[in-house]
């Protein structure tokens, strides 16, 4: 079953913006820096105190956020700092609608990532020929050669 959310994206003050929401909207709060994480020797030092994934679930509102780990390559900046994320159990099922909604998508390697494992399950990105960001997270693809 596939589920979206909205999933925002800030230039190192994801934790303050979502502690605020917190304040404001209660419920559970989930914080995760990059240095906690396998992913760390992807990114250098500096960005290891950063949020890679912070979740805010209370009652019917949910969503996600992670700080910027694009730049020096992609700078954020009003539009691109907010993306729908679709989030499934089901591999198949994810790379099926995938497939779809990045049909005539820009293929820029820098905001075109195709579904691949990552040590949090499979992962992609890309910004569609409307414009509208997207991102992916699902269960590991575990017929994936690539990996």
């Amino acid at each position: 079953m596939l589920y979206c959310t909205p999933f925002l994206l800030f230039d190192g003050n994801c934790a303050e913006a979502m502690t605020f929401y917190q304040e404001c909207l209660g419920g559970e709060l989930t914080l995760t820096k990059l240095g906690d994480t396998p992913m760390k020797d992807q990114l250098p030092p500096e960005k290891h105190n950063r949020i890679i994934n912070a979740q805010l679930k209370s009652g019917a509102i949910n969503f996600s956020a992670t700080d910027w780990m694009a730049s020096p390559t992609l700078e954020p900046k009003q539009g691109n700092t907010f993306s729908i994320f679709v989030v499934g159990t089901v591999y198949d099922e994810l790379k099926t609608i995938f497939d779809k909604l990045s049909e005539g998508a820009d293929k820029d390697k820098r905001t075109f990532i195709e579904l691949h494992d990552m040590p949090f399950g499979t992962y992609g990105q890309f910004t569609d020929k409307f414009g509208v960001a997207w991102i992916f997270k699902g269960e590991k693809n575990s017929g994936n050669k690539d990996s």
